[in-house]
């Protein structure tokens, strides 16, 4: 076969419209194959000579688009030593575009015999492996424009590719499932009456199902288990898995820009499906193990861990680096996402023991002028000392927001001594973001996530349910923040189906009226329930799935959530760009008036009333007058007044209207008990505020007298 010596970079196979250039990284390589597998399975090998800064390259003029590849690598086998190439192993490409197939799971796959960990396993590995796939790069994007919705403008919506669309009964049935149908019209329109801004998509990169889960009959369905950081994971393509899953993502984007929904994906750059010193040989542990990964420094042999997973990706390695930014700007430039959320993202700035701001990760992201430039989302948690980081990423990066999510799930099930953090959370969390020159926009607000309860469940279950892992009940959260309002599970209680659903419409109210960018889990506008499994991560079964069946409950909560939506994109006080001007410890109050937090009594809180351990209902005031931040042209941005009340108490509070604001009758524009006011609320009187709800007010400021 000819062969042209070729060119070093790009990595990864190439097609320039008459053939492929094919190049791959490895420095402990004494050579290289590329291999050509046919639609038989037949495979041609092909010696890579040309080696430049160990990168191994060549170029062949007779290589199309769809053509399945990948890589034997010679070199030492010396686990001890950190090196592990076994040329028997077919390799994947860590630059492939696309994967055909999928993995056994069986001993082929493995440098070693199960029963011997110390011996060498050389079974050829074709037929076991996923295959790396030639992708055609052309495509017309035709007039497509990322919409650059704004942070504070943002509605984040996580959903699952398969989740979201596998049930939908306007969804065709032979796409469903795929990113086809993700794209799809009636998926699109749901996503719009929302009105939410942006899709978080879980794992799209091509992952592997584990053996431990497929003897099971389970399937990693989140897809926390990355070997491919280029690629569209091929389970998700309607229309072939030779190249099209590329086009068919493509697609998918165009669509949702059209829609003026952004795409982000959720990525998992801190570790590899290939998993600990047992686990099979894919890619990077055959092509050059010590390059590629974190080991321990007194033991080779073993991978440093602080993931989960078995494995840590070496953070400190100038390929590892070159990887994943070239990953990530192949998906802003040749994908069109328009952002990523970093999952477990403190490993990344692990360049030796401890997290550092300061870390090389964190520097080329800074510099890049791709990667800047889009929303960057930190997962600010990982398993390492010091692993919990939120507040402390550099200002270039948002955060998921667990102190958010824990404070105001113990709010609402009426925890004492809430109010002051409450109060802080509310008002955009200055305490963790402030100190580093960010907004509240810097604090990705959440409930809840894939990664735990549903919304329903939350408010339906004080106790995990995960006997269908097959786990024994050990995996997911012990502690969930959660109640269930009476009784634990499904029930035919009015009573308690009522307060339930006041519950979720008052984790919605909270969620979407505070500062910051907040993110709702997919279907929990639906009431969607995992019957008590908040560790759904193996469950590829109806589940997880969203069930698009509602009854007349779950109706009205999507209508009530359409509705808060809407309030908070068309008033900017709920979404401020800048910080409230008072002290964060107590939400920002201060002389400027921008917020007021006053007691049920009508009276501003002092010092007594936010140390009250009993105290679980508060008001607060929006001034609409008093948002610092002018507009994009520079205009001062004035709006309504608002008046937020919140009892979490399990009995009616009287609440009465504070004196000294410009607006003297207000009307009722949110009430999660689904009560209907016909008449305006009048400065200085009381009013009755039912158990466990909110109520929001608004209120046009007056002129002056004068």
């Amino acid at each position: 076969m000819e062969i042209w010596p070729g060119k070093p970079y790009p990595l990864g196979a190439t097609y320039d419209g008459t053939g492929v250039n094919f190049a791959i990284f490895s420095e402990v390589a004494t050579a290289v194959e590329l291999c050509l597998i046919d639609d038989e399975g037949a495979e041609t090998r092909v010696p890579l000579t040309e080696v430049d800064a160990y990168v191994w390259h060549g170029y062949l003029p007779q290589v199309e688009p769809g053509q399945r590849y990948g890589f034997r690598v010679h070199g030492p086998y010396d686990p001890a030593a950190g090196h592990r190439c076994n040329p028997a192993k077919l390799l994947l490409d860590p630059y492939a575009q696309a994967f055909d197939g999928g993995t056994s799971g069986e001993q082929p796959l493995f440098s070693y015999n199960f029963d011997d960990p110390d011996s060498l396993n050389e079974d050829d590995s074709l037929g076991h492996n996923l295959l790396s796939v030639v992708v055609n790069p052309f495509f017309d994007w035709g007039h497509d424009r990322p919409p650059r919705h704004e942070y504070h403008d943002s509605v984040i919506y996580e959903t699952h590719v398969k989740g979201l669309t596998m049930q939908h009964p306007d969804v065709p049935e032979d796409i469903r499932g795929t990113y086809a149908a993700l794209g799809h019209p009636a998926i699109i329109k749901h996503l719009t009456g929302l009105g939410v801004t942006a899709v978080e998509l879980l794992p799209v990169h091509q992952f592997i199902h584990e053996r431990t889960l497929r003897d099971q009959g389970l399937s990693n369905y989140w897809g926390y288990n990355t070997i491919g950081f280029l690629a569209p994971h091929n389970d998700y393509a309607a229309h072939g898995t030779q190249g099209q899953q590329v086009t068919e993502f493509k697609t998918m984007v165009k669509n949702l820009h059209t829609a003026g929904i952004e795409v982000i994906l959720d990525v998992v750059y801190n570790h590899t499906a290939e998993g600990n010193h047992l686990g099979p040989t894919l890619a990077f542990r055959g092509i050059d193990n010590a390059n590629y990964y974190r080991l321990v420094d007194t033991d080779k042999s073993h991978y440093y861990d602080t993931t989960g997973t078995g494995n840590s990706l070496l953070m400190r390695s100038p390929h590892v680096l070159q990887l994943i930014m070239d990953s990530l700007r192949y998906w802003v430039t040749e994908m069109h996402v328009d952002g990523f959320r970093f999952d477990l993202a403190a490993t990344l700035a692990r360049q030796f023991h401890e997290v550092s701001k300061l870390s090389a990760f964190f520097d080329i992201i800074q510099q890049d002028p791709v990667i800047s430039q889009v929303k960057l989302i930190a997962e600010p948690w990982d398993l390492g000392d010091g692993g919990y980081q939120v507040g402390n990423f550099p200002p270039l990066w948002t955060e998921w927001n667990g102190k958010y999510r824990d404070t105001v799930r113990d709010y609402w099930r009426g925890l004492p001594s809430t109010l002051g953090e409450f109060a802080s959370r509310l008002s955009g969390s200055s305490d963790l973001y402030a100190h580093s020159g960010r907004r509240p926009i810097a604090s990705i607000n959440f409930v809840t996530a894939h990664d735990g309860f549903t919304l329903r469940d939350l408010v339906s279950y004080n106790e995990k349910h995960n006997e269908a892992n097959g786990e024994g009940g050990q995996d997911g959260e012990n502690h969930n923040r959660s109640w269930n309002c009476g009784v634990e599970g499904p029930t035919d209680d009015p009573e308690i189906n009522a307060l339930r659903l006041k519950q979720q419409k008052n984790f919605l109210a909270t969620l979407l009226l505070s500062q910051g960018v907040p993110m709702i889990a997919h279907g929990d506008e639906l009431g969607r329930t995992q019957l008590g499994n908040n560790n759904v991560y193996a469950q590829d079964n109806e589940l997880s799935w969203v069930d698009w069946d509602l009854d007349d409950d779950e109706s009205d909560l999507l209508d009530f959530t359409s509705r808060l939506i809407g309030l908070r994109k068309d008033h900017p006080v709920f979404r401020r760009r800048r910080f409230f001007a008072g002290d964060a410890e107590h939400g920002g109050q201060s002389e400027l008036g921008d917020i007021v937090w006053y007691a049920p009594q009508g009276l501003i809180m002092d010092e007594g009333a936010w140390r009250s351990h009993f105290a679980r209902s508060i008001m607060v005031f929006l001034n609409g007058e008093a948002i610092a931040a002018p507009d994009e042209m520079g205009r001062p941005v004035l709006d309504d007044h608002f008046l937020l009340l919140f009892n979490a108490h399990h009995e009616s509070v009287d609440f009465t209207l504070p004196e000294g604001i410009d607006a003297t009758s207000w009307t009722v524009v949110v009430d999660t008990t689904g009560a209907e006011h016909d008449g305006d609320w009048e400065t200085g009187q009381t009013y009755p505020v039912p158990p466990q709800s909110v109520i929001v007010l608004t209120g046009k400021p007056q002129p002056d007298a004068a």
